[in-house]
């Protein structure tokens, strides 16, 4: 807990209330009924989410990291307009033309939200984008998606049977340079 918390607090454009905190935290104990297969508890967790977490967007409509975590648990609770209204608005605030650090983050909440409400042309968009750059992942610690996280995230199970998102699960065939057994030694010859 205290790992999350530390992560949550020092999160760019993450509020410094535990207020806000519980209701991120809210809404992953949502997400962990749900694939536990707990539908009715996660319903009750992604509404105690949203009710803990909204008081927070009036007093900072700037967060894109709060907005993110309103529209995921718009997601939860299905309502696909107020998902992608508030994706888009995160996207707005930070646009990666602007800022190549964070401004991915709202991409992948982006490509979750679609992937999650029947959107796979945007989902599959997005994660072409987010798998060409290197950037920090919107959740967890930071980690950004990579073919192996796709193929395991459980948000991404909509896409399994369409083949574009199937070529991005591939891992991709190393280059020349990390495959070939004299690199180390030409690295330290430079």
């Amino acid at each position: 807990m205290r790992d999350w918390l530390l992560f949550s607090i020092n999160r760019p454009g993450a509020p410094l209330t535990l207020g806000s905190i519980t209701g991120e935290l809210r809404f992953y104990l949502g997400w962990a009924q749900q694939v536990a297969g707990d539908h009715t508890a996660a319903q009750e967790s992604w509404r105690q989410a949203g009710s803990e977490l909204e008081p927070f967007l009036k007093e900072q409509p700037e967060n894109f990291s709060l907005v993110g975590d309103l529209a995921l648990t718009s997601v939860g609770l299905g309502d696909k307009p107020a998902a992608f209204k508030l994706i888009e608005r995160a996207m707005a605030m930070i646009p990666i033309e602007k800022d190549a650090v964070q401004g991915p983050i709202p991409i992948e909440i982006l490509a979750r939200v679609s992937a999650q409400m029947g959107e796979p042309d945007r989902a599959v968009a997005a994660l072409e984008k987010l798998l060409s750059i290197p950037y920090d992942g919107a959740l967890a610690q930071n980690v950004p998606l990579t073919p192996a996280l796709l193929r395991l995230d459980p948000m991404f199970d909509p896409l399994r049977n369409d083949p574009r998102f199937q070529r991005l699960c591939e891992d991709k065939p190393k280059s020349t340079w990390e495959s070939s057994s004299s690199a180390p030694d030409a690295a330290q010859n430079l």
